[in-house]
């Protein structure tokens, strides 16, 4: 009897060890299921300006020789035009003290691949990233001199296929803007220096567009800033 009641034994402590596997194995799959990833919805709040599925609140640019935009994956895409490509908010939009951010890249090509017109009371500029060449940052224009030209004008290497985070903020003393945490505008302008150059006049209020490249678009928010 001692010998069968080890077997009996052996073979408790055996199907125990496999029950316990199997159950942890599928705790660690629901676990990895329910992982959101990069362009889930998770990042959608009541901020957004983009609802990741649909162009809802914006419209395609109409700049003539434009590529096809269209929305895939999360993300709003700007396919390659011979020119501007870019898409503007139907919503309203505030004129001061307010950020955008959003998550940009260039897929292919090596000009801009987020050129941000936007609004400072009844002025418009513009926030050039990565364009004459695919390095220059910086707001065109200030006094009528492009972000080639300018003091804003800044350079950082963007590699393709690569997200940026850029944020921008519009207040009454300044123009700052940020890529990925590091300010790259600092711009403290006075009335009548801001207006934008006439390829991106159908941008206004508020548009996002690129030159000749395709760039890529996801977790576009807008946020309005208390009154200091």
């Amino acid at each position: 009897m001692k010998p069968i009641y080890s077997t009996v034994k052996q073979i408790l402590i055996l199907f125990t060890i496999l029950l316990f596997t199997h159950c942890t194995n599928t705790s660690n799959e629901n676990k990895k299921e329910e992982m959101p990833n990069e362009n889930n919805q998770e990042q959608i709040d009541e901020n957004s300006i983009f609802d990741g599925k649909t162009l809802d609140g914006w419209k395609i640019t109409q700049f003539g020789p434009q590529g096809p935009v269209y929305v895939s994956n999360g993300k709003i895409v700007l396919d390659f035009g011979d020119g501007c490509t870019g898409i503007t908010s139907t919503r309203d939009i505030p004129t001061m003290n307010y950020e955008i951010t959003l998550d940009a890249q260039r897929a292919s090509g090596n000009d801009f691949f987020c050129g941000m017109t936007f609004p400072i009371n009844d002025s418009f500029c513009s926030l050039i990233v990565g364009g004459w060449g695919g390095s220059v940052v910086g707001l065109s224009n200030i006094n009528e001199e492009s972000a080639a030209n300018n003091e804003t004008r800044a350079v950082k290497d963007f590699e393709n296929s690569t997200w940026y985070t850029i944020k921008l903020r519009v207040t009454p003393d300044k123009i700052e803007a940020w890529i990925d945490n590091e300010k790259m505008v600092d711009y403290a302008y006075q009335e009548g220096e801001l207006s934008i150059r006439n390829d991106v006049n159908l941008s206004k209020p508020l548009g996002i567009c690129s030159w000749k490249t395709v760039a890529e678009l996801r977790n576009i928010r807008l946020e309005e800033l208390e009154v200091q």
